[in-house]
Order: structure tokens, then C-alpha cells, then sequence
């Protein structure tokens, strides 16, 4: 396969379409980390450039075994982390603060067994700190050559744009990239985040593309499911097919598979594709746990949606629309039903 490159963002960055994901190296998804290792290497061969991994991702263990992966081709590899959950117990190790920042960026380093990383993003919005503080942090850090960019990830558009401001009012250095959730079934960002990234040139990694498994061709209306084993253990109810919440997604998969069958395409193969056909969208985060699972993957990497067909999945599901929720298990607190009506009394209440 050819493999497409595009840039990400204002930084003159060169990225694959395509990322390589890691949340699921480590005792979480694989184990072996050697079998990781020929992933990674498969994915390199391939031509991508772009790996993207976390902190958090098995309490570290992703970045040891990337790491270890990118021996010999650290040079050639846009290698992407993030950081904001809590590491360990007790307070202050976690979130955007400029004192948990320091102390991340060098734990990761270290992990990562490089001196630079190339994109570093703060994983969710910390309402906790001020932007200006984790904006300051880490455009010291590009100043020291530790990090050559840095990013964000699940920002609501206004967040974005708020940033934004305060990075042109501060003479700070900005946010380069967003990270959100985006699939067929999970269109929300069309609506505001993907223009407002265009707007501000800001690169767009979308994680996802499988929408949490449900294109994966594994879940069908009217077929049994192993709610205890997979994805599906991780939140049930989600996957449950007597569970009323989730009958528009069971119905929009049997659209699509059935679309995809007349192009004579998986269903996977069909999503991902999907996924970078968006002009605001730079690459698609490709989380594989196995090797088997990549190399299917690379095949919808390889496919080019035409119009007709992209007119036909709106049709399925139109542009802009959740079918489900594509971060319940992390949602943004801002953004949270209950803190539209009453924000001032649900912060008066919460609990320190």
C-alpha cells in the first residue's frame, strides 16, 4: 500500500494519515511485549511515522514498550504522549499544573528512552488550572527542546478558542493539535471542533474510528454477544442489544455493513476509511492489539471513499450527529448535563 502523509497543523510536521495507537500494549490488551514490538515495526514498515501513546495506558507500560520499539528508528518516528491523569496516590500528581507537567515530561522521557517527544498533549480539560499556567509550562518546555509541540485532547470548541486567546494575549506558545473521539457513529466534532481546529490551523488526530468496537463487524442486531468478554466487559450496557439506548447504533451497523458489502469492502475497512476523508481531519488513530488486527486495519488505510459513498453514509448517519456517546467513560465535566442549568451551586457542592 502507499501510505499518505499530511501535515499536521502550522508545524511543518510531516504525519501519516494514519497513526499507530498503543493503548492497548501492555497488561491491559497485549502483554507481549516483544509481539508489540513486531506491531509497531509492521506499522514503521508500512509507512507510518506517527505513534501516539500515554501515560496512563497501563501505568506507563505503553511508553516503556514503545520505547523499546523504537530503538534504532526513534529519528524517523513523529513519536506523540499525553498527560493529565493521576499517577499514583496522593494529591498534586496529576492534571495540567505546571508542577505535575515537569515531573511527567520526565517520567515519560524516561519510559520513552529519548530526549524529545514530539507532540506532548494534555489528555482532558483540567478546570482546576488555569490554561495560562499548563500553556506557560509547556511552552517552556519547547523552549528547553524537550517537547517539539504540544496539543490537546477531548476539547470542547469553545475550550480551544479560549486557549487560543490567551496563547496570542500571553505571547505564549499555542496548542498545535486537538485529539478527539470521531467515527461514522461518533460525528459530533464536525459540527464545531473540526472547523474551529481549521480555522486556527490545528492539526486533528481522531481516535475512535471503530467507535468503541461497534464497527468492527463483531456487534450485529440479533446476534448473540458476549457481554462479559472484549470491549464489551469494559461497559455492557453499551453493547447490550435489550438496552433501548443502543437500538439506533445496532440499526446504523446494519446500514453500513450492508453498504459496505455492496462496495465490496469490510465494514472495518469502511470506517477507517471514512475517518480521514474529512479535509479537517491530518490522521486516524489505529489502536490494534494484535497483529492480525493491524494489518486489517491498514487495509481500510489504503481505501479512498467517493463522494457517492460518503453521501450514502450521511444518508445512514447524518453529518454533525452522535449516534452514542463517544467519551462516557471520561467525559468532559464542563460539558456535563447537570452543569449547564446550575454550574455555580454544582461547584459549591462539590466536594474538595
Amino acid at each position: 500500500m502507499t501510505m499518505r502523509y499530511r501535515t499536521l497543523g502550522g508545524t511543518g510536521i510531516e504525519v501519516s494519515a494514519h497513526c499507530l495507537g498503543t493503548m492497548m500494549f501492555g497488561e491491559v490488551g497485549n502483554p507481549d511485549h516483544d509481539d508489540c514490538a513486531r506491531i509497531t515495526h509492521t506499522a514503521l514498515d508500512a509507512g507510518i511515522n506517527f505513534v501516539d501513546t500515554a501515560d496512563m495506558y497501563g501505568a506507563g507500560e505503553a511508553e516503556e514498550i514503545v520505547g523499546k520499539a523504537l530503538r534504532g528508528r526513534r529519528d524517523d518516528v513523529v513519536l506523540a504522549t499525553k498527560f493529565y491523569f493521576p499517577a499514583g496516590e496522593g494529591p498534586n500528581r496529576g492534571g495540567g499544573s505546571r508542577r505535575w507537567i515537569r515531573m511527567a515530561v520526565e517520567a515519560s522521557l524516561r519510559r520513552l528512552q529519548t530526549d524529545w517527544i514530539d507532540l506532548y498533549q494534555l489528555h482532558r480539560p483540567d478546570e482546576r488550572t488555569d490554561v495560562e499556567e499548563t500553556l506557560s509550562a509547556l511552552t517552556d518546555l519547547v523552549r528547553e527542546g524537550k517537547i517539539r509541540a504540544f496539543g490537546t485532547s477531548t476539547f470542547a470548541a469553545e475550550q480551544i478558542v479560549e486557549a487560543q486567546h490567551v496563547s496570542e494575549r500571553r505571547g505564549l506558545g499555542r496548542f498545535r493539535t486537538e485529539q478527539p473521539p470521531y467515527s461514522i457513529l461518533a460525528r459530533g466534532i464536525e459540527a464545531d471542533v473540526l472547523p474551529v481546529c481549521q480555522t486556527y490551523r490545528m492539526g486533528v488526530l481522531v481516535w475512535s474510528p471503530l467507535a468503541w468496537g461497534f464497527l468492527s463487524g463483531r456487534y450485529r442486531k440479533d446476534q448473540p454477544i458476549d457481554l462479559a468478554a472484549g470491549r464489551a466487559a469494559l461497559r455492557p450496557t453499551r453493547f447490550d442489544p435489550d438496552n433501548p439506548a443502543n437500538a439506533a447504533q445496532f440499526d446504523a451497523v446494519e446500514k453500513l455493513a450492508a453498504l459496505a458489502d455492496e462496495i465490496g469492502v469490510t465494514l472495518p475497512e469502511l470506517a477507517i476509511a471514512f475517518t480521514i476523508s474529512h479535509p479537517g481531519v491530518t490522521s486516524a488513530i489505529l489502536g490494534p492489539r494484535t497483529l492480525d488486527q493491524l494489518q486489517g486495519l491498514l487495509k481500510g488505510a489504503a481505501l479512498t471513499l467517493d463522494d457517492d459513498v460518503l453521501d450514502r453514509i450521511d444518508e445512514i448517519v447524518p453529518p454533525g450527529v452522535n449516534v452514542y456517546e463517544p467519551n462516557a467513560l471520561f467525559p468532559n465535566p464542563t460539558l456535563a448535563p447537570h452543569r449547564r442549568r446550575r454550574p455555580a451551586a454544582e461547584r459549591a457542592a462539590a466536594p474538595e
